[in-house]
């Protein structure tokens, strides 16, 4: 059994290749977009930094939701997330120094509540004030960023500190134990930031005068079904170059279930959000989808149902889809692109107004994609993939959907 991963020469070439890309375009940006054009500079870097930062920490929270639930299907490619968690840590630097260089340099065109004079005069902005502040904005987001890095960089040393313990029961309820508990404080964290105020900070506050409740699960279900995606994609992957003996069509299924579910999820709250804020016709909520319905934005705001949920559900709507691996990469990429769409349109219509080709944010995204690549297929290498002494691999071998 190929137990051990070593990186191909292709995929190390092509995720050196992507980050080129990402690179040279993050220097033309720098130098195209100047003045009143560095806007879109520092949109792209935010829209970039914040998407793939979710979807590699979704990995994170696929980890501790299954031990939670005590699930075993999932043991046989436990390294796979494991590995793409490994990714959070240099993002979340990355994302770090992109929202404090737009929070302490200024860039009010990104977050007008950084205009202290305009938060003075501004009734709305000034309730908002005890939150949306430089102080309150840093603190919140090393606090998070800290804690997302540090159980991730945790779940993982367990895991691997396993390999090397003995078999004995005692050995076993030890194991489920911690990672219960492990695993309990980062939902709790996950769920207090990611579904709840870390998008607000992040994203929601780029329209300030605008406010969901829902937003934050809209962002939550964006970057968990684009996360699942993820893990489908180096699943299939090293089941295609020989790895993952134990991984079966049952377990591609039950990754197929997941994407096809929370398709669905993100749809039902892409049209709660729109229909509670439509049928309530209050002029402060209804201004966020101004430009996204009747304005340039339009047929963006659209195409996201399109790819983002019609897609999904007729693709993944049959037994056999979810069981083959080349249904599965497409349906993978079209779910990350289109969730990627969707980030790019709740950051854009609001900071750089008009609807541009995005070749600048394309760019920036293949440097991401490279740099997962290239992070992830590094992680692999450094565990053995299969978890051996983890008490519910057994169940994990013999699953049947």
């Amino acid at each position: 059994m190929k137990d051990q991963f070593v990186v191909p020469a292709r995929l190390k070439k092509t995720s050196f290749v992507l980050m080129g890309v990402g690179l040279l375009t993050l220097l033309i940006g720098l130098f195209a977009f100047q003045g009143e054009n560095a806007t879109r500079f520092w949109a792209g870097l935010l829209q970039n930094s914040s998407f793939f930062l979710l979807i590699t920490l979704a990995s994170t929270f696929f980890i501790a939701a299954t031990t939670l639930a005590h699930g075993g299907w999932q043991i046989a490619f436990r390294r796979v997330p494991e590995a793409i968690s490994m990714a959070v840590p240099v993002l979340a630097v990355i994302l770090f120094v992109v929202i404090m260089s737009i929070t302490f340099g200024g860039k009010e065109s990104i977050y007008h509540w950084l205009n202290a004079e305009h938060v003075h005069h501004d009734p709305i902005l000034t309730w908002k004030s005890a939150f949306l502040n430089k102080g309150f904005y840093t603190t919140a987001n090393i606090i998070t960023l800290s804690l997302w890095i540090v159980f991730t960089l945790r779940l993982r040393k367990m895991s691997i500190e396993e390999d090397g313990w003995d078999l004995k029961p005692a050995t076993g309820k030890k194991i489920l134990w911690r990672n219960t508990v492990v695993a309990g404080g980062f939902l709790v964290v996950y769920t207090l930031s990611v579904g709840s105020t870390t998008p607000w900070l992040w994203l929601m506050s780029i329209d300030a005068h605008w406010f969901s409740t829902m937003y934050s699960w809209y962002t939550f279900a964006s970057s968990w079904v684009s996360g699942l995606a993820l893990i489908s994609l180096f699943v299939v992957y090293l089941k295609k170059h020989g790895y993952l003996t134990y991984v079966t069509e049952e377990h591609l299924h039950d990754l197929g279930k997941f994407m096809f579910a929370f398709s669905i999820f993100w749809t039902y709250l892409w049209f709660s959000q729109y229909m509670l804020i439509w049928y309530a016709n209050m002029p402060e909520e209804t201004a966020y989808f101004q430009p996204r319905v009747w304005g340039e934005w339009r047929p963006i705001f659209f195409l996201n149902l399109l790819i983002n949920f019609i897609t999904p559900l007729l693709f993944l709507m049959k037994r056999d889809t979810k069981r083959n691996y080349s249904a599965i990469v497409f349906i993978a990429f079209v779910i990350i692109a289109g969730h990627w769409m969707d980030f790019w349109q709740m950051v854009y219509p609001a900071t750089v107004k008009h609807l541009v080709f995005p070749w600048y944010e394309l760019g920036l995204g293949f440097g991401f994609v490279g740099l997962i690549i290239y992070l992830v297929s590094n992680q692999l290498t450094k565990a053995p993939l299969v978890p051996k002494n983890h008490p519910y691999l057994k169940e994990s071998i013999i699953h049947h959907t």
